[in-house]
């Protein structure tokens, strides 16, 4: 029988200011069972999709992507924070609430062609996922799908990847 997921992210009033509901996904990793069966249905909609690599932003997409691509047998590609690759990279930068940040990737992380699948923790606004699809296609990859644990709706961050197949295994 399936758990309900729900069941496993603690929701912490006040977090990281006042006014916001943090929506936690520790308990869901320190549960054997829960993390192997989101990082199962997540695997399904990637195998689904002929998936040949995935990319995870720095540092929650990590942590969703890794065991689904070592389940896939493909790689996986981190787009990461200013200073943290060491070699040639892509740059693409996505709007804050005050400002700009911006995610990176190595220029040889993806090939042309290659089918990927970008996945996070949690989609809110859509920058990060919208940046790192960015990072993606300027390398010639094409993302099949975007998977997410938990989406937040009344954000509307599915307003900013509009046209790719997305999975949220929890909405709030």
């Amino acid at each position: 029988m399936a758990l309900d997921l729900h069941d496993y992210v603690a929701s912490i009033p006040d977090y990281p200011e006042k006014g916001v509901l943090f929506r936690d996904i520790s308990p869901l990793m320190a549960d054997g069972e829960a993390y192997h069966q989101a990082t199962d249905q997540i695997v399904q909609f990637a195998r689904d999709k002929g998936v040949e690599m995935i990319v995870g932003p720095e540092a929650r997409g990590f942590i969703v992507g890794c065991p689904v691509a070592f389940e896939l047998g493909v790689g996986f590609a981190p787009a990461r924070k200013k200073g943290k690759l060491p070699r040639e990279t892509v740059k693409a930068e996505y709007s804050l609430e005050y400002g700009k940040s911006a995610l990176y990737m190595h220029k040889d992380a993806i090939k042309p062609g290659q089918k990927v699948l970008v996945t996070d923790d949690l989609l809110a606004t859509g920058g990060t996922i919208s940046a790192t699809i960015d990072l993606v296609e300027q390398l010639g990859g094409i993302v099949v799908g975007c998977a997410f644990i938990i989406e937040l709706k009344d954000l509307h961050g599915r307003d900013k990847i509009k046209g790719y197949d997305m999975l949220s295994l929890m909405e709030y």
